[in-house]
């Protein structure tokens, strides 16, 4: 028994497609037919194609009522049941080639769907993950200085500063003072009395 190749199972098809009957090519034919009923489909539903299958209708009329009678192929008299056979004949193709279009468009719109809200989950977790990134920093710069509270701590330093100065300079004055003799002081006058 020969074992089923996986890697030629589509997962973007449903699994009752994936399913043979008839022994053969695999994939590649399968998706040929499917993109051939797809173009079909979407030929028959343009207006060329409606406005040629009504040119084609009115000329088959015109013929087989004008025409000599020798060269007429379908009767009027019997309602053109040559033309009604033909019409049925496309209809009853057409129906069944427009669902596997449907079909094969709903798939890709199901992988599609699937992809987008893969898409939509990374982006809103990557939006919540800047989201905290921002409140992190916003808490960051709260703890951090301002400009003003670092003007208003240097401002404090520098009168403590010249509080400082002024008091080894008051301090310096008194130590000098107290140091230095006074010419008036009669100890050191340098007369001994």
């Amino acid at each position: 028994m020969a074992r089923d190749n996986r890697s030629t199972v589509r997962l973007d098809s449903p699994k009752g497609l994936r399913t043979r009957v008839l022994p053969g090519r695999r994939g590649p034919g399968r998706d040929r037919f499917g993109r051939a009923t797809e173009s079909i489909a979407r030929g028959m539903g343009t207006p060329y194609f409606l406005i040629a299958l009504t040119l084609f209708c009115v000329a088959w009329m015109i013929f087989n009522s004008t025409a000599p009678e020798a060269w007429r192929f379908d009767s009027a008299a019997i309602g053109f049941t040559a033309l009604t056979l033909i019409l049925s004949l496309q209809a009853s193709y057409a129906a069944p080639l427009i669902l596997l279009a449907q079909n094969r468009q709903d798939d890709r719109d199901r992988v599609q769907f699937e992809q987008d809200r893969q898409r939509a989950e990374r982006n809103l977790a990557d939006t919540e993950y800047l989201a905290r990134e921002v409140v992190a920093l916003r808490i960051a710069i709260r703890d951090m200085a301002s400009k003003d509270f670092i003007r208003a701590e240097l401002r404090s330093l520098l009168d403590e500063l010249d509080r400082r100065d002024a008091d080894e300079t008051g301090e310096a004055d008194a130590t000098r003072a107290s140091s230095t003799p006074s010419r008036r002081d009669p100890r050191h006058d340098g007369h001994r009395g």
